[in-house]
């Protein structure tokens, strides 16, 4: 009646599964794998074993109180795209409610959401690392367009990749400041 989960990277892991299940030999008649594939290695991984667990450096009573054992895939960039847009909390409804307050619509582009995917794939920071990036691409931004009169601001690539500046537009009246 308590459900216990135990998550983490186990990075490592991966090769204590493969020197179990690799059957190749040396010489001119072995297979000859690529560390790089990413597919191989998620579907490597599929293939714990609780001994897998403990050859990794997990002790035995800790692995005996796992009794299932599941394998999440990476994410990848369609994923990190949504992650970013479609929940009830995302990261671009966040900021558009940011901005709100001051006023100010902010749109993100297609390829602006990709680069942001992109740059967390690169990075190896996945879902955690999608606010930093927006973080530190709309940092400048956020302190700035305050103390203007600006109806909208929209987030290219550009703006993701190489800080630049987002193409804005300008009220045509001044907004009065609430007293």
């Amino acid at each position: 009646n308590i459900l216990f989960i135990c998550g983490g990277a186990f990075s490592g892991l991966d090769k204590v599964i493969q020197m179990r299940t690799d059957k190749s030999g040396m010489g001119f008649g072995a297979q000859v794998r690529s560390n790089s594939d990413r597919k191989e290695l998620n579907s490597l991984m599929q293939e714990v074993e609780p001994e897998d667990l403990i050859k990794y450096g997990l002790i035995p009573e800790f692995v005996g109180r796992l009794p299932v054992v599941a394998v999440l895939e990476e994410l990848d960039a369609a994923a990190l795209v949504k992650i970013l847009t479609e929940p009830k909390n995302a990261l671009v409804k966040q900021y558009q409610k940011l901005f709100e307050m001051d006023g100010v619509k902010i749109k993100f582009s297609k390829g602006a959401l990709a680069k942001v995917a992109l740059l967390a794939g690169q990075q190896k920071s996945g879902a955690r690392g999608l606010r930093a990036i927006l973080e530190s691409a709309l940092l400048d931004i956020m302190f700035e367009i305050p103390g203007q009169s600006v109806s909208e601001v929209i987030i290219n690539e550009d703006v993701i990749e190489k800080h630049a500046q987002p193409l804005i537009t300008y009220a045509k009246e001044p907004r009065v400041a609430d007293a």
